[in-house]
């Protein structure tokens, strides 16, 4: 899963194309996401957290406008719902400096585990900031969810850790993202949206930094660099797999991302969940599963009888 800036593809509704291609990209992409997360993690013991959005941000910015200039296709990244788009901005920053501050803490795979909720307050928002109705099923399924949050969280037990609060808050203003996006959608293109969300991350890192700034080295700013190059990478893989295969075949792979958070959890900094996590996390992502399928459901329901075969 990874950061608050990610966004979630199962909505999407493609026709079958090339499954087992389309499961290897969201497989792979959710190794590379996990491993900036993993470097953002890393970089956490030695800079701010403001620095490190910021200065990622201001890389991935470098990158698509020479990519974006250089393709001649600036017009792509004209704001047309300036309001909209700073909404965005401002909650996927919020989202990410959550999320970061909260791997300061917590176990690697802890904190995917928890930022796994985020459909879940996806479905609670879809009533009150886009009018879509929420059956009881979906409801139920945000019930369950929410007590899988608590087996991974234990509240009053010695395992709890007061930084898990902050990537359930990073999940929060990141379904938040995800529901503007939906609105906004309609006006803006992918290169905008994701432009300005950067834009607004290397802004708000930068009012951060009251915190203090500390000179990277040569290696930590390698690190911050490539994690930047990986993260847009991570999410073009996300992308391809929602194209090239539908969203009830690979969307259930995504999850891989507990696995390899695991493993890198293990191999960098020496942790490995408990079974609490483990028991938590499946409660969690067979939530989030059976949420997916609901809403796939509902899209194939609304499109025309010819389309359905």
């Amino acid at each position: 899963m990874g950061d608050g800036g990610r966004e979630d593809g199962t909505a999407t509704i493609a026709r079958a194309g090339r499954p087992l291609a389309g499961i290897a990209c969201l497989i792979a992409g959710s190794f590379v996401l996990t491993l900036t997360d993993a470097a953002a993690k890393w970089l956490t013991a030695r800079y701010p957290t403001g620095e490190i959005v910021s200065l990622r941000a201001a890389v991935v910015i470098v990158i698509m406008v020479v990519v974006v200039a250089a393709r001649r296709r600036l017009p792509m990244l004209r704001i047309h719902d300036l309001r909209g788009q700073v909404a965005r901005g401002l909650l996927a920053c919020a989202s990410t400096m959550l999320y970061i501050a909260a791997l300061g803490t917590l176990p690697l795979a802890d904190a995917i585990a928890l930022a796994f909720v985020s459909p879940m307050f996806i479905t609670a928002l879809a009533g009150p900031m886009l009018g879509e109705p929420v059956g009881w099923r979906r409801w139920s399924a945000v019930v369950v969810g929410f007590l899988g949050v608590l087996l991974v969280l234990r509240p009053g037990s010695t395992a709890f850790q007061a930084a898990a609060l902050f990537t359930i808050a990073s999940s929060l203003c990141g379904a938040m993202r995800d529901v503007t996006t939906r609105r906004i959608s309609r006006t803006e293109t992918s290169l905008a949206i994701l432009f300005m969300s950067n834009v607004a991350m290397l802004v708000g890192g930068m009012t951060s930094l009251v915190q203090g700034w500390v000179m990277p080295t040569l290696l930590d700013a390698a690190v911050l660099a490539g994690s930047a190059v990986l993260i847009g990478t991570g999410h073009y893989l996300h992308i391809e797999a929602f194209r090239l295969a539908e969203a009830a075949v690979v969307a259930p792979f995504k999850y891989m991302s507990l696995l390899w958070a695991t493993l890198f959890g293990w191999l960098f900094f020496g942790h490995f969940p408990d079974h609490g996590v483990w028991a938590g996390a499946s409660v969690i992502i067979a939530s989030g599963l059976y949420i997916a399928h609901r809403e796939r459901r509902r899209a194939v329901a609304r499109l025309p009888a010819e389309r359905r075969r």
